[in-house]
């Protein structure tokens, strides 16, 4: 009783064109349409960006030499 079915929904999209109009209804899903492509196509030209940005102060500096070496690597130098 509290779900809608394919029945109610086919019967509340003929009241919103009754309602609206034909022309009206389809104008308005036109730029419904318009408005995706140009959100799929910022989306886009977003991913492009980054590469082109330069490193932030963090990304741009280089890891530190350690001050003295691991045992690991003097077991490594002895054989």
């Amino acid at each position: 009783m509290g779900s809608m079915s394919l029945v109610h929904w086919l019967v509340v999209a003929v009241i919103v064109i009754l309602l609206f109009g034909g022309s009206r209804f389809s104008n308005m899903m036109g730029d419904v349409a318009k408005g995706i492509k140009q959100f799929k196509k910022g989306m886009a030209d977003e991913d492009e960006t980054p590469s082109s940005k330069e490193p932030t102060r963090i990304e741009a500096q280089k890891a530190a030499e350690p001050a003295y070496k691991s045992e690991a690597e003097r077991v490594r130098e002895d054989r």
